[in-house]
């Protein structure tokens, strides 16, 4: 039964671990190909690649998120532009009006009180609602600095600079989801039945 279970976490670790490399490999490819080759080849990469991330985040996990699939229409809308009109600035903005639009999305929820994220982690989650509400606010303002952060660096760096931050956002966005652990944790909802099993026990 443990080696079952030993398997079982791995499976689960490796799965895990392939859903970080479809997120973030297309945006370590879109950097080399910046270093190697310029920057209208690292929007395409990263065009090409994103959707080869898709495709693969469908055949193996079942579906895709509507984050991801947004994410997915603005890049390939935003880059296409960039190679067509020959103007960087078109992907360069895609972050900040990605950002942007997760932002007000969630706005608009905690203003509805309809906490959105909720919606999307309500089965890995289980939350109070006054924790739902605190964790959305945390992550709408995280979002509009992302955004912010985004129009400073294309606007006064180097295309090489921005490249590196575009990257930089994934582990940044990791490090800001394991600080909100201690909101999980405070406002984190037990189940009736394991109430009442730990009552009896």
């Amino acid at each position: 039964m443990a080696e079952l279970d030993g398997e079982a976490k791995q499976a689960g670790h490796g799965r895990q671990g392939l859903k970080l490399a479809l997120e973030l490999g297309p945006l370590v490819l879109a950097l080399v190909a910046y270093l190697l080759a310029g920057f209208y080849w690292a929007t395409g990469v990263l065009m090409a690649s994103t959707v080869v991330a898709v495709v693969a985040t469908r055949v193996v996990f079942g579906r895709v998120g509507p984050a991801l699939a947004a994410t997915t229409v603005v890049v390939l809308v935003f880059g296409a532009m960039t190679l067509w009109l020959r103007d960087p600035s078109f992907i360069k903005m895609k972050p900040t009006i990605v950002n942007i639009a997760f932002a007000a999305a969630l706005f608009f929820g905690l203003a509805t009180d309809r906490p959105f994220l909720k919606l999307l982690l309500g089965e890995a989650l289980r939350l109070s609602d006054e924790g739902w509400r605190v964790l959305t606010w945390r992550w709408a303002c995280f979002f509009v600095v992302l955004a912010a952060a985004n129009e400073v660096v294309w606007r006064n760096f180097s295309d090489g600079t921005w490249w590196t931050f575009k990257v930089a956002i994934f582990p940044l966005t990791m490090l800001f989801f394991a600080a909100q652990w201690g909101v999980i944790k405070r406002h984190m909802v037990v189940a009736a039945d394991a109430t009442d099993k730990a009552a009896k026990s």
